[in-house]
């Protein structure tokens, strides 16, 4: 059986996401990228250089974790390196998507880059986490993959600086792009609050609350396993 009929599934909701990054606007022209670990030795990956709303089931790569392509007749994205970083220094991800929303691509352009790494609205807190920024690299190298080194372990979600984001999950590529979505709007409200006054944060005292949330809604804490005690360590 190819890989194509096992995972038909799995490669219809991939480009489903494909298609709904592209019509929220949160990738344009060639931009973005995406791949989903589907099993140990199995990376589904969009291709190189075609727009997300036009990607169908033929034009998906499976690549192997060292990078070999194993079904697809196209090139993978040649931010390949990156995702594959990602899959071999994180084995409890199983999804990344890699993408540019209008209002946190704002940030990346801050010269403040700890806006994202405070608490102001519950459920980014609990299924985002704070969001630190990677300094700038060369985009499709291996600089570039590099760069996540230092804060790949503690976090699920970055700012490339005066470049993108990236948002990693251990659930299926579905759930980053809900992922994506949920940032998008919060940074949406965030930048409008600073144009008009200062931001409140939420308390230590209510992040410890919401560490009993996520227990509750069975939701992991952020970056590799053990790395992280507590939700309001992670801001505190």
């Amino acid at each position: 059986m190819s890989l194509f009929n096992k995972y038909n599934k799995e490669i219809e909701l991939f480009v489903k996401v494909c298609h709904r990054l592209a019509n929220n606007m949160f990738v344009t022209g060639f931009g973005g990228n995406m791949a989903w670990k589907l099993d140990d030795d199995v990376i589904l990956i969009t291709p190189t250089q075609m727009n997300k709303g036009d990607i169908t089931k033929k034009d998906l790569v499976f690549l192997n974790m060292a990078g070999d392509t194993l079904g697809g007749t196209k090139r993978p994205t040649g931010e390949k390196p990156m995702y594959l970083e990602f899959f071999n220094k994180r084995s409890d991800i199983t999804s990344v998507v890699h993408c540019h929303p209008p209002c946190v691509c704002a940030t990346a352009i801050l010269e403040d880059e700890s806006i994202l790494m405070r608490p102001y609205y519950p459920e980014t807190v609990t299924e985002v986490g704070p969001v630190p920024t990677v300094p700038y690299g060369e985009p499709l190298t291996l600089q570039l993959a590099e760069n996540f080194a230092p804060f790949l372990q503690k976090y699920n979600s970055f700012i490339m600086k005066n470049h993108g984001l990236v948002t990693m999950t251990t659930g299926d590529i579905y759930w980053t792009l809900l992922t994506v979505e949920l940032l998008e709007s919060s940074v949406n409200s965030i930048l409008k609050a600073m144009s008009v006054g200062s931001l409140k944060e939420l308390s230590k005292e209510a992040l410890t609350n919401l560490g009993n949330v996520m227990k509750t809604r069975d939701l992991p804490l952020f970056g590799a396993p053990g790395i992280n005690k507590t939700l309001e360590g992670m801001y505190f």
